[in-house]
């Protein structure tokens, strides 16, 4: 048979890639390891860039290295600290009596586990805390594939691609790069992740336990009790309506599971409190952060948005909050499961409540992961027309990213804000 009269279809057939090399066949796990390592290898080579130009400090020679650079910087050195000598059994004052910065604003967890991996291998600060943060992150984007396709059933009907598009979206997050610094985002992350698909699951005893350790990474275990609340609520509506039993036992441990995220809550400043002998000593440590030193709910909304915009701060915040709002009640974010939705507006309420809104506040809202499921889930259309959005989102998401690294990351010596 002549060239001119192969079949098409045998064309197409000799030319398809082998499935080992076509991403679509491979396993969903692999798929979000593959987008997660493609991430982190495109920061790796920002964070090479971006030290280049970054001056000597406190912390780094000039033009550190890459493990060094995120290792070190900001409140790695604290949590290295943490990890190699551990919390001071008094709180330090300045000369006004005033607590000053200083350890116990940081939560155990994540250096206590570089510090168990530190010491099975004999590996350094440097080179164990950045690569554990890495695993933590790698481990914490499969969760959230599995939370989102588990967890979001009505939405991923609409987008079977949407767990994967959100595993992207949370990759190129702006400030997605302290998943691979030693900040305990990773872990934050994971754990998060893992307490939604086991509350989902209902699963509670596991969730408490996550619960519980969420509790020694960060201050974040209070709004996930209005989850398990929410949870209990849709599970009651269900039972109302006969569409499933509600057994006493489950009862017992969902209620349980809610105080047991309560007590996690609290439980950080109850140890500080105990170690030091200062009842409030937590909330005198946070202070020392706060330029009201005061750590008044909401306080940090009426002052440090002036400083960053000056007039234009009421404009601003309104704005802010209102794009916020829009983004957790528009319909994709509806169309999310009732525990992913009601993670993303607790958590959201919460960091408004007690976060000053500094440079820091773009790096807490990576936790608000649901959000990018709504985002990605906005466009409903046709698949071209989805898959032409997120490209758009994720492109000026990279570019911003380029940005944080660049501009938050980048210590300016002679005066600078922290990421």
């Amino acid at each position: 048979m002549s060239e001119q009269t192969v079949p098409r279809g045998a064309d197409l057939v000799e030319r398809a890639p082998h499935p080992a090399f076509d991403p679509r066949r491979w396993p969903w796990w692999v798929q979000t390891l593959a987008v997660y390592t493609v991430s982190r290898v495109f920061l790796v080579v920002v964070f090479v860039r971006v030290a280049l130009v970054q001056r000597a400090n406190l912390w780094t020679p000039a033009r550190p290295p890459y493990l060094d650079y995120v290792a070190t910087l900001f409140d790695g050195t604290w949590y290295r600290t943490i990890a190699e000598t551990g919390y001071p059994s008094t709180l330090p004052v300045d000369s006004a009596g005033l607590v000053t910065q200083n350890a116990w604003a940081f939560f155990p967890a994540f250096p206590m586990l570089v510090r168990a991996v530190m010491t099975l291998t004999s590996g350094t600060w440097i080179v164990v805390a950045p690569l554990v943060a890495t695993v933590l992150g790698a481990a914490a984007m499969v969760v959230v594939h599995r939370v989102v396709q588990v967890g979001a059933p009505r939405a991923v009907a609409a987008w079977p691609g949407l767990p994967l598009a959100t595993v992207a979206t949370v990759c190129a997050f702006p400030t997605s790069a302290v998943l691979q610094a030693a900040y305990t985002e990773s872990l934050a992350l994971l754990l998060i992740a893992s307490a939604l698909l086991l509350l989902i699951r209902r699963r509670y005893e596991w969730a408490a336990l996550v619960v519980l350790v969420l509790g020694f990474t960060r201050a974040v275990a209070l709004p996930m009790a209005v989850v398990v609340v929410v949870h209990g609520l849709v599970r009651w509506q269900a039972r109302r309506r006969g569409q499933e039993d509600l057994p006493v036992a489950d009862v017992v441990r969902i209620g349980a599971l809610a105080v047991v995220a309560v007590v996690s809550g609290f439980l950080w400043p109850a140890i500080c409190g105990w170690v030091t002998g200062v009842p409030d000593g937590y909330l005198r440590t946070q202070e020392a952060w706060r330029w009201a030193k005061s750590v008044e709910p909401f306080l940090g909304w009426t002052y440090v948005p002036q400083y960053w915009f000056g007039a234009w701060a009421p404009v601003v915040v309104v704005g802010g909050l209102g794009l916020t709002a829009f983004t957790l009640l528009m319909p994709s974010a509806w169309r999310l499961g009732r525990e992913l939705h009601a993670w993303a507006a607790a958590y959201v309420v919460y960091l408004v409540a007690v976060a000053e809104p500094g440079s820091s506040l773009a790096r807490f809202l990576l936790l608000a992961f649901p959000l990018g499921a709504a985002s990605v889930g906005i466009v409903t259309s046709s698949p071209r027309a989805r898959r032409r959005w997120l490209a758009v989102l994720l492109l000026a998401m990279l570019a911003l990213q380029v940005l944080w690294v660049r501009q938050i990351w980048l210590f300016n010596p002679h005066g600078d804000w922290p990421p």
